[in-house]
């Protein structure tokens, strides 16, 4: 670490259910999927519990009896489902309340801001452009380029990009795949209680503390 790299700060967000939320997209998409393949939709919860993993990942939780090429294969039904939605106008990812501000916040404070997801690298452009978000982050990593959360090459990358270490950075998410991600990279984990798994599930993949509104969040973060 050099002496100007020693004093910057990363903040690395969760997308689905941290920054936005998809959760209505995401179980008509399950569902589209599963009505393709000629099976029953796991109920809502069950679909969000698995949101944060990579899509062929999420599908083996939902079908353990399947094999790989039938995960891989519903998955695609998935995306085809999500940008149908995106293309029909039909697509619901609003931001939580208070984000905007809090991101504001934090580049004020001299924090870099990036994103760790199991969005593919257009879902979450486009997400992020729709909000006037995109440029902001100075790291985007998906599910793309790397292995499915909790494995920690996201975060080892957005701390690779932005010049920081493991000490100097926090992993902010709604699901116990980031909180697991955050420990196997040596980075404090802070959860929000406004996602898609409980705060216990949470505390007991390793969050330091969970927020249950985003002032909350910006003073678990460090903002003054």
């Amino acid at each position: 670490m050099t002496a100007a790299s020693s004093s910057l700060r990363l903040a690395i967000f969760d997308c689905d259910g941290t920054l936005i939320d998809s959760q209505h997209s995401i179980v008509a998409a399950m569902g589209t999927a599963f009505d393709a393949m000629g099976l029953a939709c796991p109920d809502r919860a069950q679909c969000l519990s698995v949101v944060g993993l990579s899509l062929p990942q999420a599908m083996a939780q939902l079908l353990p009896d399947a094999d790989t090429p039938f995960h891989h294969e519903i998955s695609e039904h998935y995306k085809r489902a999500f940008h149908a939605l995106r293309a029909g106008g039909q697509l619901h990812e609003p931001l939580y309340e208070g984000i905007a501000a809090l991101l504001d916040a934090l580049e004020a404070d001299g924090w870099l801001l990036a994103v760790a997801t199991g969005k593919s690298d257009r879902g979450l452009r486009l997400a992020l452009e729709h909000h006037g978000l995109h440029a902001r982050f100075v790291s985007l990593q998906t599910a793309d380029r790397h292995p499915s959360k909790p494995h920690p090459s996201m975060i080892e990358t957005a701390l690779a990009d932005a010049g920081v270490g493991p000490e100097q950075a926090v992993m902010i998410g709604d699901t116990s795949f980031d909180m697991l991600m955050a420990g196997a990279a040596g980075v404090r984990a802070l959860g929000v209680g406004w996602g898609y798994h409980v705060p216990e599930e949470l505390i007991a993949a390793g969050a330091a503390s969970v927020a249950m509104d985003s002032a909350e969040l910006g003073r678990h973060i460090g903002l003054p």
